[in-house]
C-alpha cells in the first residue's frame, strides 16, 4: 500500500516541515508544469534534496496528488458547505457560498485549479472517489438552488445548468484572478452574485446589492 503524508487537517498544520514542503512543491509544479511532466526527479531538485529521499515520505506521484486533491475537497467542504445546507433563505446561501468559494480559490488556486485539470490523472480507484466527492459538493449547490425555486424566490430552470453556470465561472476565477488587481475578491464575488441571482430570481424578488453579510 502507498504511504500517505502526515497532513492531519486541510491547513497543513501538524506536519512535519519536510513534508509540508513537499506536498506544496508538487502543488506548484503539477500546476506549472502539469502532473505527468513533473518528475520526482523536478521535486527532488525544487527541495533540494535527491530524488532517493523523496520516498522516505511517499511512494509515488499518485499519492501526492491524491493528498492534494483531498485538501482542496476538505476545504470546500469546511469552508462553503456549511453555508449551503444552513438554515438561511436559499438567495442568502448561494450568495454567502460564492463568496466563499472565491475566498477559498483565491487563497489555494493551484489546488482547486488542479481539481479542474488533474483529477483524471488519478488512478481509477481514486479518481472515482474523488469524482464522488466532487459530485456531492456540486449536489449542495443545486440543493439550494432547488429550495430557491421551491419557495419562489428563484424562478423555474434547470437546476443542473444554473448549477454548472455558478461554479464553471467560480472555478475558473483560478485561472485569472491576479492579487492587487483592479477588483478584490470579494468585488468579484459581489459582481457574480449580481450576475447569477438577478437571472435567476423571481420577478418582483429583490437580491440585495450582492455585498456578502
Amino acid at each position: 500500500m502507498s504511504r500517505q503524508l502526515a497532513v492531519p487537517n486541510p491547513s497543513g498544520a501538524g506536519a512535519r516541515p519536510r513534508e509540508a514542503d513537499l506536498l506544496a512543491a508538487a502543488t506548484r509544479l503539477f500546476r506549472q508544469r502539469g502532473f505527468h511532466a513533473t518528475s520526482m526527479q523536478d521535486l527532488g531538485q525544487a527541495l533540494g534534496m535527491n530524488r532517493g529521499s523523496l520516498y522516505h515520505y511517499i511512494v509515488s506521484k499518485d499519492d501526492l496528488l491524491w493528498l492534494i486533491l483531498g485538501r482542496a475537497f476538505d476545504l470546500l467542504e469546511g469552508r462553503v458547505a456549511p453555508i449551503l445546507v444552513s438554515d438561511a433563505p436559499p438567495i442568502d446561501r448561494i450568495r454567502g457560498a460564492i463568496h466563499e468559494h472565491l475566498r477559498v480559490a483565491a487563497d489555494h488556486a493551484d489546488e482547486l485549479s488542479l481539481i479542474q485539470i488533474e483529477l483524471r490523472s488519478l488512478s481509477p480507484e481514486r479518481q472515482a472517489q474523488m469524482i464522488e466527492r466532487r459530485n456531492r459538493y456540486e449536489g449542495l449547490w443545486r440543493a439550494a438552488i432547488s429550495d430557491g425555486m421551491m419557495d419562489g424566490s428563484l424562478r423555474a430552470f434547470d437546476v443542473r445548468l444554473a448549477g454548472i453556470g455558478i461554479l464553471s465561472a467560480c472555478n475558473w476565477f483560478t485561472q485569472w484572478f491576479r492579487p492587487g488587481g483592479a477588483l478584490t475578491v470579494d468585488a468579484v464575488a459581489d459582481r457574480f452574485c449580481q450576475l447569477f441571482l438577478t437571472g435567476l430570481a423571481a420577478p418582483g424578488v429583490g437580491v440585495g446589492s450582492g455585498e456578502d453579510a
